[in-house]
């Protein structure tokens, strides 16, 4: 399991992670459950898939045909375990669910599906895809070409730590906060805080400048890590160091020419306004 993303129906967040040896989708059953009745919260939506969950079992439904349970990004931004459906077991699931989304969402199931597959042939196609899906949020053309950048250097950064025997997870979130901390002067949690985040990605709410002196301190770390070849983990912490403090010093003359911050308050809602 390695690939989780957020999909959009009818502009609603669904979280998905794609399993790459089973080759299907797997898909937040809360959030699902959300769209379909429009229940204003997650708490909401979690009691009425509860009550739900019972009555299935009730008429026969064996708890792992229902659903599974793998771990997705809460709305707190923590990793947490939730109940997950692939295809077949949604739509025994939307079945049970009284609900004039409900044929609408199957044909959007069908075309998530058909997308991945003809994505897995044509890489490009999920460039375009995410472009669509930007594009449907409101963000501005200009913008969303340094995001496709900045996710195509954060991949060549991690590919670069992958091949130094790094772990996804602790040891790339280490690594990430000491790029930050070194050229914004914040954490990543500080960051988020400072733009009023929780579950949101931090950078789909960064700005133009933010990104840029981002993807620099990323490219940075992962030059320098290309020639220094590091074997441990201090040595790679002195690399993000290293790496972050290039674009610091570009974020410094950059204020300083023009008397503006570049790490601002700024965050998705406020920049699509």
């Amino acid at each position: 399991m390695s690939e989780s993303k957020i999909k959009l129906f009818e502009s609603q967040q669904i979280r998905t992670l794609w399993d790459k040896d089973a080759e299907k989708w797997w898909f937040s059953v809360l959030d699902v459950v959300g769209v379909l009745t429009e229940q204003p919260t997650p708490d909401r939506a979690r009691k009425y898939w509860s009550v739900m969950k019972t009555r299935l079992k009730h008429e026969g439904a064996e708890p792992t045909t229902i659903c599974s349970q793998l771990k997705m990004r809460a709305h707190d931004g923590k990793q947490r375990l939730t109940d997950v459906a692939d295809t077949p077991q949604l739509l025994r699931i939307i079945q049970s669910i009284p609900s004039k989304k409900a044929e609408p969402f199957k044909l959007w199931l069908a075309q998530v599906g058909s997308e991945r597959l003809d994505q897995l042939q044509d890489p490009e196609l999920s460039i375009e895809q995410a472009m669509r899906d930007y594009k449907r949020l409101g963000y501005s053309d200009n913008w969303i070409n340094q995001r496709l950048k900045s996710i195509e250097i954060r991949k060549e950064l991690t590919d670069e730590w992958k091949k130094h025997g790094l772990q996804e997870g602790q040891e790339f979130a280490t690594l990430t906060d000491i790029i930050y901390q070194t050229w914004a002067g914040k954490t990543a949690k500080e960051y988020k805080q400072l733009k009023g985040l929780k579950k949101e990605n931090l950078r789909d709410n960064m700005t133009n400048k933010e990104l840029v002196l981002n993807m620099l301190a990323e490219l940075s770390t992962k030059e320098i890590s290309e020639v220094t070849a590091p074997k441990t983990m201090p040595e790679h912490k002195d690399v993000a160091q290293r790496g972050g403090s290039v674009a610091k010093e570009a974020r410094l003359k950059l204020e300083a020419e023009t008397g503006k911050k570049v790490v601002t308050a700024q965050n998705a809602k406020r920049l699509l306004k």
